[in-house]
């Protein structure tokens, strides 16, 4: 074999290292500037990633999706859930959206996701009453298709559906809450009946977030927390314990053995004191060590679990109502480069994840403070408004942009907009206190963004209100 030939099969069999086993990833586009789905497709390609989860089903995103062999989960917002009570409605959408695009060469859906964390407590019961009808029918629809042994409805539930007693909190105790008893005994029984998965959120970053006093190593998986003890056994991190919570709540309810699917799991890197690429690359290196030798959970041990890593791509876009954070949970930017070193196959490798290719960005230009406004009188309600349409989160405490001086927040601001306004000049106005500049504005790691440049892109929405702020500045003037 020549030289040349050697390095080239050395090279291919690096590309070709197997990721973890059951490992996918969540593609979420609630984005100012939606990346191009041919472009995600890709990436998803060049990084080896077989599974993939939406929160939809996008005829652009299916197209993209079509003929690459990807396992794809599609989605019924909760929005839709009680259209979908009607089985003739639930029927039609299953042509549309499955039986549609199930030939040869087209996409291959194995579940089909009825809601979204549908139970939430915060949501005060809005869609209990219509969740299980949903997927009831769904399902039965897919089963009349001829396709129910291949994919199967399921329901991305928070892990608030389940819980441990107040005066015995571990996981062994693990129970559904009482209020939606009901409903989960009639879900349960219908996944057993159609070997359907039982599908969980799990996400440790919330548990630090929610509570200043939660034990910081315990959020993580290398065996530096002081363990928990249930009945003898060691809960190390808080990933096993709500794994082996629910176990538990499985096994009190008849049904020990089903399996289950972690739909969602992953942690942010900005917008929070803990939501930092340092303490999301220790986490997402444990739990894939775990996940690439099927260590399991306690109770699940030396267990396959299929896990959805949460998220692909920044969403610049997403309600902020959470936590400022939930804009950032992408393992790539928002315009499909890699945060850090992330190993997928689980080997410790350290390797690098594969940017996307082909990214094309508008013009190098930036929107800043101009420091020659001499009048700061209405800086603070220019920098609320540009704010208030564009994404700021990455300025508040403990995040990449929290060292900014006063100038420096407004310049973020006034380029945050103009970016999500596609550089149009009137958006670098806000009555007269910004000005374009060619020069990088960018201030140590305070990244100020050039927007891609994207067919998918969103149109100025709020051009009426920058005309007004331009004529405010002109009356100011003439006044």
């Amino acid at each position: 074999m020549k030289v040349y030939q050697l390095l080239s099969w050395v090279l291919l069999m690096g590309l070709a290292l197997p990721i973890v086993e059951g490992l996918g990833v969540n593609w979420g586009t609630i984005s100012t500037h939606r990346f191009p789905p041919k472009n995600i497709s890709q990436l998803l390609q060049d990084n080896g990633i077989k599974k993939v989860k939406l929160f939809d089903a996008a005829e652009s995103t299916m197209s993209a999706l079509a003929g690459t062999g990807i396992e794809v989960m599609i989605a019924i917002p909760n929005d839709m859930l009680a259209a979908m009570n009607d089985y003739d409605t639930a029927k039609k959408w299953v042509q549309k959206n499955v039986t549609r695009y199930n030939f040869e060469g087209g996409v291959n859906i194995t579940y089909v996701a009825v809601g979204n964390e549908p139970f939430l407590k915060s949501y005060n019961g809005t869609f209990d009453n219509t969740t299980f009808p949903a997927l009831e029918n769904i399902q039965n629809a897919i089963n009349e298709a001829g396709l129910g042994n291949t994919i199967k409805a399921t329901i991305p539930l928070n892990a608030d559906v389940y819980e441990s007693p107040t005066n015995n909190p571990l996981p062994s105790a693990g129970q559904f809450r009482a209020d939606i008893m009901e409903q989960m005994t009639q879900i349960l029984r219908f996944f057993h009946k159609n070997a359907a998965p039982f599908t969980v959120n799990i996400y440790p970053f919330l548990s630090l977030y929610a509570n200043d006093n939660f034990p910081l190593d315990f959020a993580f998986f290398d065996g530096s927390a002081t363990p928990v003890i249930d009945n003898g056994i060691e809960y190390t991190n808080v990933f096993d314990a709500n794994f082996d919570t629910l176990a538990s709540a499985l096994k009190k309810a008849g049904y020990g053995d089903m399996p289950i699917i972690v739909g969602e799991v992953g942690w942010p890197t900005d917008g929070d004191k803990h939501a930092n690429l340092d303490y999301a690359k220790r986490f997402y290196d444990g739990l894939l060590k775990r996940l690439g030798i099927n260590q399991g959970t306690p109770l699940r041990p030396n267990t396959y679990i299929e896990v959805y890593l949460f998220g692909l791509i920044d969403e610049d876009a997403k309600s902020v109502a959470p936590g400022d954070f939930e804009r950032h949970w992408g393992i790539f930017t928002y315009d499909g480069q890699p945060k850090f070193p992330m190993d997928l196959s689980g080997q410790g490798e350290g390797k690098l994840l594969v940017g996307a290719k082909n990214v094309t960005y508008l013009p190098p230009k930036w929107c800043v403070l101009n420091p020659n406004s001499t009048d700061l009188s209405k800086l603070a309600d220019n920098v609320n408004f540009a704010c208030t349409y564009a994404d700021c989160t990455s300025l508040g405490y403990g995040s990449t942009c929290n060292n900014l001086d006063a100038n420096g927040n407004a310049s973020y601001a006034f380029n945050m907009y103009y970016q999500t306004q596609n550089q149009v000049e009137s958006s670098c106005y806000f009555q007269g206190l910004a000005m374009e500049t060619t020069q990088n504005a960018s201030q140590g790691s305070c990244n100020f963004i050039i927007q891609i440049n994207s067919p998918a892109s969103s149109s100025p929405t709020v051009s009426l209100v920058v005309l007004l702020s331009v004529l405010l500045g002109l009356l100011s003037q003439l006044f």
